[in-house]
């Protein structure tokens, strides 16, 4: 098993719009993420929105199966990043998310200034707050009610890890 992490280009387009069409991919993600996802949102990720950062595709032997990255704050902020990441859910489970993200974090410290990564996860999602601590994220904090997605509002954990 080969895993990598690549530049978007349109040969993820479909499976893209697969899987963000998702319920059980989506449920923990941003209401960033259009609902339902077109081929237009798709192409303006491809061509615009992964270009904000450090944005890859996951790609294991080949296959497209996720999206990881890292998009840096603003002002005084610009030395913080805020990690997010998806995998579909057939490669969920397999460690992929935690070596996508060890691979991200070199690619952050090697080819960036940024020197704090962040990370917010919803208080539900389990399996996310375990991959992070096992790739060395430690919790800074708990924010109740923090999130409003489709009409309820959400705890969310912080987490954090210091680069450099």
């Amino acid at each position: 098993m080969i895993l990598s992490l690549q530049t978007f280009t349109t040969e993820h387009k479909a499976s893209l719009i697969h899987n963000l069409n998702t319920p059980n991919v989506t449920r923990f993600l941003s209401s960033r993420i259009p609902s339902p996802y077109t081929e237009d949102d798709a192409t303006w990720w491809i061509e615009q929105g992964s270009k904000n950062g450090i944005i890859r595709a996951i790609e294991v032997d080949g296959e497209f199966v996720g999206c990881i990255g890292a998009e840096p704050g603003k002002f005084e902020y610009a030395y913080s990043a805020e990690v997010g990441y998806w995998l579909a859910e057939p490669f969920w489970g397999k460690g992929y998310a935690s070596k996508a993200l060890a691979l991200l974090v070199n690619e952050v410290k090697n080819n960036s200034e940024i020197v704090r990564l962040h990370a917010s996860v919803f208080a539900g999602n389990q399996a996310s707050c375990r991959m992070l601590e096992k790739c060395g994220f430690i919790t800074e904090g708990y924010l109740k009610r923090a999130v409003f997605k489709q009409g309820a509002f959400y705890d969310t954990h912080l987490y954090a890890k210091v680069i450099r």
